[in-house]
């Protein structure tokens, strides 16, 4: 895929993912161009793909973002793909022949977070796994009455105005009242403190280290995808937050797009070995504090424990998380639960989930 194509693949995508005919979003055209092709790892070789039918034209096309990851200490460029996408006779041959290079013996690795039934299947047939903890994202509510409101926002647009949550919010403080347990508990002799992106990307290399296939993130790489991300105001403001233990050390850190007063989507918690109840406890109880509805968050094999002891959550299956690589390494490994990915290593950041 070269920059001259982001014109058709804008309208393909628009057609594809959002029943469009012709109409394209306004910003979508720069917004493809941002994120495929302004990573600091982007080579041609690591990009996009499309097929051209015979009259020219893109009929099909995988968009993906190059991302550095370490393997046992050494440095590969896996891909992540966003949106795999086809028009007419000519796009399901082209589709045909886009998957074929997408297969385990042709990739270092190649991961998406929110595959469809049938896509898993295929990714799958071509050599591919499924992580099945990755699949599932967790939510735990706060205030119920307006986390349903909010819920219900895409169907009924009133429910989640501003006097509806106002309204809601009063009952929900009765029932907090009520059920104590909608209150999530402080870990024991914790703090929790705003961060700059300079301090959680410091936690964060240093945290991620027990995973033996990890997102790199050089500094370059970590500021243009928070950049992207950012860019992503649908679900609020990025913030960063750090978790401190009693003598002072950092045991965790967070980062999360926040709606105030609405919803928290937390896209990376990381911690210490061994302190995975103090954080997620402590994230939880500064959510609450915040004033937020409910907070959702991709579920993580080495959090699960933690997670899971929290009242008021539940889990939802939010795509199948797939991957492919010709390194029998990578693969065991991952289905040891052996890898760090998801958040900003997946695309729960981007526009083309919840905009255009």
């Amino acid at each position: 895929m070269t920059k001259r194509d982001i014109p058709t693949v804008a309208r393909l995508f628009s057609k594809a993912f959002r029943d469009r005919k012709g109409e394209v979003a306004p910003d979508l055209e720069g917004y493809l161009e941002t994120v495929f092709f302004g990573s600091p790892h982007y080579r041609p070789e690591h990009g996009s793909i499309v097929y051209e039918g015979g009259s020219g034209d893109v009929a099909s096309a995988i968009l993906a973002v190059p991302m550095e990851f370490t393997v046992h200490g050494r440095p590969i460029i896996a891909k992540l793909l966003c949106a795999f996408m086809a028009d007419g006779k000519d796009g399901a041959a082209g589709a045909a022949r886009l998957a074929r290079q997408m297969r385990a013996t042709r990739q270092d690795l190649c991961f998406s977070d929110n595959s469809s039934p049938v896509s898993a299947d295929h990714w799958v047939a071509g050599g591919g796994a499924v992580l099945p903890i990755q699949s599932l994202e967790w939510q735990r509510s706060f205030r119920p009455l307006a986390a349903g409101a909010i819920a219900c926002g895409r169907y009924l647009p009133l429910s989640h105005s501003r006097g509806v949550l106002g309204l809601l919010g009063w009952f929900d403080g009765l029932l907090r009242r009520q059920r104590p347990s909608l209150v999530p508990v402080a870990a024991a002799g914790c703090r929790t403190n705003r961060a700059s992106p300079e301090e959680f990307f410091r936690c964060a290399g240093a945290m991620m280290e027990r995973f033996p296939i990890r997102p790199t993130w050089s500094k370059p790489e970590f500021d243009w995808l928070v950049s992207v991300a950012s860019l992503n105001q649908s679900l609020g403001s990025l913030q960063y937050r750090t978790v401190i233990a009693e003598d002072g050390s950092v045991i965790g850190a967070f980062l999360f797009f926040g709606r105030k007063g609405r919803e928290a989507t937390v896209l990376n918690v990381l911690c210490a070995a061994g302190h995975e109840f103090d954080v997620t406890g402590q994230m939880f109880s500064h959510l609450d504090r915040e004033g937020y509805a409910q907070a959702s968050g991709i579920a993580q094999p080495f959090l699960m424990n933690a997670i899971s002891r929290q009242r008021w959550l539940s889990f939802k299956h939010r795509g199948y998380f797939c991957m492919v690589t010709r390194h029998a390494e990578i693969k065991d490994a991952a289905l040891r639960n052996e890898i760090y990915i998801g958040g900003l290593a997946s695309e729960s950041w981007s526009r083309l989930l919840t905009d255009f």
